[in-house]
Parts: structure tokens; C-alpha cells; sequence
């Protein structure tokens, strides 16, 4: 699948997550969440339930101490 095919797949509405400080906000339709900025600190946004997202949440999960 190129790059081009996985654009605007996961539709309107939705949020984007910082996975710095985890701060959400409302997905603005047309603009991919990783052109989003953080507005708390800055960090590019995650679109959540996307691949990207997916892989930061069990990337966060395996750092939790038992």
C-alpha cells in the first residue's frame, strides 16, 4: 500500500493524541493529526485508532513496570 491509498482512510471526526504529554484534541477534517502540533508541548499528534497510534500505545505498555 503506498502512501498515497492510506490517506483519508479512518474518515471524518475522530481526535488526535499528543504521545508526549498525551493531550488530546478534536481531528480537524482534511489535515493529517501529524501535521498537528501539541498545543501544550509542542510534539507532532498521533491520529487515534491509526497504525501510528496502535504502535506508541504498545510501545507505552511494555515500558509499565509490572
Amino acid at each position: 500500500m503506498t502512501r498515497k491509498n492510506r490517506l483519508h482512510t479512518m474518515g471524518e471526526g475522530g481526535e488526535c493524541v499528543c504521545p508526549k504529554c498525551e493531550t488530546l484534541i478534536a481531528h480537524k477534517s482534511g489535515v493529517p493529526c501529524q501535521e498537528e502540533r501539541c498545543p501544550k508541548c509542542n510534539a507532532k499528534m498521533l491520529r487515534v485508532g491509526s497504525e501510528h497510534h496502535g504502535r506508541w500505545q504498545q510501545m507505552k505498555s511494555a515500558k509499565k513496570p509490572v
